[in-house]
């Protein structure tokens, strides 16, 4: 059943409040599909709870499967970038397309960039005892990458995928320490739960997340926002990724920059070590 008609034929059955909510996603499909919970709730001037009672009176488990359904409702054929029109089937123009993408998303994380939001993050990190990474998925291989690169300036970070040790690091945080939650839609269980286990435990927590308003920004301490949202089918994106690389470097080098002589001197052990497992 097409979207509109499941929304229509409910929409006699729904509160006033759960019809505001349905008025929105008939009126702007294509812009709720990259909305949060959180901000659809704010976009349609009710609560978060409305917004999940509707999902479910309309046939649907929670939000982030009535979002699955509604972006595959919706259909793209044009991209249009610098005033051009642009199709997606012609190779040439895919190239065009993917690489102009990726300098708007370039644009978009520096126009979103908080500079006292960062300053904060890399005077916590700095004096921090112990760092934790939390994500999964797509966000848990940027987590990999950001201990690499905490690693190669000589700072000591863990990130873990298996989500039992990473419910055991959470809890064994402690005050002086940071967990950092990486989670482009800022909804994700797992990572939000391993954050507030932390926080509970009274470590610090930054988060890095497309959303400025979504569950994870309730639970973090200082929020570090990116660019690159994605639809709910277009999850793993690499403009996502880039996005988060680009906060993960800016705390890197904010990072070494305090301590020029011993990230010289880390970076050049950290690669004598790896570069003699290469021929």
């Amino acid at each position: 059943m097409e979207m509109n008609d499941r929304i229509n034929t409910y929409f006699p059955s729904l509160t006033k409040s759960e019809q505001k909510v349905a008025l929105c996603v008939l009126e702007r499909p294509a812009d709720i599909i990259y909305f949060s919970v959180t901000e659809l709730a704010d976009f349609a001037g009710t609560g978060e709870t409305t917004v999940m009672r509707f999902c479910r009176k309309i046939g649907f488990k929670g939000y982030q499967d009535f979002r699955l359904s509604l972006a595959q409702n919706q259909t793209y054929r044009k991209t249009d970038i610098g005033g051009e029109s642009f199709d997606p089937d012609n190779e040439h123009d895919i190239t065009r397309t993917v690489y102009h993408n990726m300098l708007d998303i370039l644009h978009s994380s520096m126009g979103l960039l908080d500079h006292s939001e960062l300053g904060r993050a890399i005077a916590c990190l700095n004096q921090a005892g112990y760092v934790q990474f939390f994500g999964v998925g797509a966000s848990g291989i940027s987590a990999q990458d950001a201990k690499n690169r905490f690693l190669r300036i000589g700072r000591r970070a863990e990130a873990v995928a298996d989500s039992h040790i990473q419910s055991m690091m959470a809890v064994s945080m402690k005050s002086g320490d940071v967990a950092i939650g990486i989670s482009v839609s800022g909804s994700t269980l797992d990572t939000n739960d391993m954050l507030y286990k932390a926080k509970q435990n009274g470590a610090t927590v930054i988060a890095i997340t497309n959303y400025a308003k979504s569950p994870i920004t309730s639970i973090a301490d200082i929020v570090l926002l990116t660019a690159g949202k994605e639809a709910p089918m277009e999850g793993g994106s690499i403009g996502a990724k880039i996005s988060q690389l680009f906060v993960i470097d800016l705390l890197c080098e904010g990072l070494a920059r305090k301590h020029t002589n011993h990230t010289k001197q880390m970076k050049e052990k950290t690669a004598r070590a790896v570069i003699e497992r290469s021929y």
